[in-house]
């Protein structure tokens, strides 16, 4: 859906523009080429045949504005997603659980929830780790999926295989109940973890975390923003903190000496 001509970027730049100003969506932070994939799938949809047509709708019918920033949150997960990442996260819970002190874990951006869930089961599954001061905190930019992941219920659908995402655990049934397609999460897993909005950009660090979770946002961002959102999770972490990333993810070159390799190909990092 996307044009090469001059028009066509114009026409772009006039539906992000909008964007920014009538819906306080901040373009400025994210790849091009990603808001051009999620914006023309939207138009798709919708049978909008150019960026101004696409513009008028959105500015016509009430609901496109909500549905396309939907589309623009990065909300893609799953429970335990990439399993093979998360032996090296077991090992950091246990670690950073042995002490007497709090333990904070940080999922950020959380989406719907199932990143910090899937810590909060893992570390009641395992003996290993002490969830007696653990507290897992899910923090995303969007309002609706917090909502969402406040709720704890999933669905399994043609796409998605919850009963499949929650294999890597040896009993689920213990910390999700299952009624057909329907999958609650337990209030034993919910009362290890708090959600609230937070922008990881604009909004100003954590305090003395061990463990920050910032999985598959880095590869949708710009090179700028990835700058501004590790140097947040590293000022968020204690001397000694935790970061993991996604696999297919890197760090930038400045931030590199702040932190030291734990685990390269699973893209564990300790601070130094």
């Amino acid at each position: 859906m996307s044009s090469n001509s001059a028009d066509g970027d114009d026409a772009f730049e006039r539906l992000l523009a909008h964007l920014e100003r009538q819906l306080d969506f901040e373009s400025s932070y994210y790849n091009e080429s990603y808001l051009d994939r999620r914006i023309s799938a939207r138009m798709r949809r919708r049978d909008a045949d150019s960026y101004d047509a696409y513009l008028d709708l959105v500015r016509s019918d009430p609901e496109e504005p909500t549905a396309l920033l939907d589309s623009l949150s990065i909300n893609v997960t799953s429970f335990y997603r990439n399993p093979e990442a998360w032996e090296p996260i077991r090992e950091v819970l246990r670690e950073v659980t042995s002490g007497r002190g709090r333990t904070t874990v940080w999922s950020a951006p959380c989406s719907d929830g199932r990143e910090p869930y899937s810590v909060a089961m893992l570390a009641l599954d395992d003996d290993e780790v002490s969830t007696r001061s653990l507290n897992i905190l899910g923090t995303d930019i969007n309002a609706d999926v917090l909502e969402r992941a406040r709720e704890g219920v999933y669905h399994t659908t043609k796409t998605r295989d919850v009963a499949e995402e929650l294999e890597p655990l040896d009993d689920a049934a213990a910390y999700v109940e299952r009624d057909g397609d329907q999958f609650a999460v337990r209030d034993e897993v919910k009362d290890l973890v708090t959600f609230e909005q937070h922008d990881l950009i604009a909004d100003e660090p954590k305090r003395n975390v061990d463990l920050v979770l910032c999985r598959n946002l880095l590869i949708y961002i710009n090179a700028e923003s990835k700058r501004a959102v590790v140097d947040t999770v590293l000022s968020s972490l204690r001397d000694g903190g935790y970061l993991v990333i996604g696999m297919t993810e890197t760090l930038p070159r400045e931030s590199r000496p702040q932190v030291e390799t734990v685990d390269k190909r699973r893209r564990v990092y300790q601070r130094a």
